[in-house]
């Protein structure tokens, strides 16, 4: 009797390996943008509305500079024909200075004309208001930052703080290639210095006049000051 045979078993088909798809930088970055979407685009738009703030702001002040720019020419030459209260004030039909600043705040006319009103003010008598508008005046990147300081100082120098008087001064003073205002604003400084019991800081402004600006009309006064205080050297 024959033995039956178990039949072969069939070997299972193999499975084909799985492969996984190559994951690049790019789905990296995809990823994480749709994990941070809203937050993404919030700063984006903020970027964008920011620089876009900052054109129209720009475009805006240009405008208003324009404006000012003809709104103080008529108190200038109010100012210039030492109209004071005019050029303060205006007269009826043209703003003043005093309205110019304010109507176009934050121009550089503005901002001048904090300038123009402290010397008004230093002219009429009026020392503090000289002091409140002149010390508001941004004088960086204008050909007029000394000569404000050095009114600041006769300012202070009339209400009697020599102390606040000197530091102005000396501001004014500061450009040594300034052959007018520099030898005048020292030789002030050195009379402030002398009131204020500085004999020795006194020499030092004296000397400086004589010295480095031996063709001003100051420094023909030097020796007889630098006398007076025992230096003659």
């Amino acid at each position: 009797m024959a033995t039956a045979q178990s039949p072969t078993p069939t070997p299972s088909p193999r499975k084909a390996p799985v492969v996984q798809p190559e994951v690049t930088a790019l789905d990296k970055l995809q990823y994480r943008y749709e994990q941070n979407k809203r937050r993404i685009n919030i700063i984006v738009g903020a970027v964008v509305l920011l620089i876009l703030s900052g054109v129209v702001y720009r475009f805006y002040m240009n405008s208003q500079n324009e404006k000012a720019a003809t709104a103080i020419s008529y108190a200038q030459r109010y100012f210039e024909n030492d109209s004071t209260n005019l050029a303060l004030n205006g007269d009826g039909q043209h703003p003043g200075f005093l309205k110019v600043m304010k109507k176009y705040s934050g121009t550089k006319v503005a901002n001048l004309s904090h300038y123009y009103a402290g010397i008004c003010y230093l002219k009429t008598g009026d020392y503090n208001n000289a002091i409140k508008y002149l010390k508001d005046f941004d004088g960086e990147n204008t050909n007029v930052g000394h000569a404000a300081q050095g009114a600041l100082g006769d300012a202070y120098m009339e209400l009697g703080k020599t102390k606040d008087a000197i530091t102005a001064y000396e501001k004014a003073a500061s450009d040594s290639k300034d052959m007018a205002l520099s030898p005048l604003y020292l030789q002030r400084a050195g009379m402030a210095y002398e009131m204020n019991n500085q004999p020795d800081q006194a020499i030092k402004a004296y000397k400086k006049v004589r010295d480095n600006y031996p063709t001003s009309p100051q420094a023909r006064d030097m020796d007889k000051y630098l006398a007076r205080l025992g230096s003659l050297d």
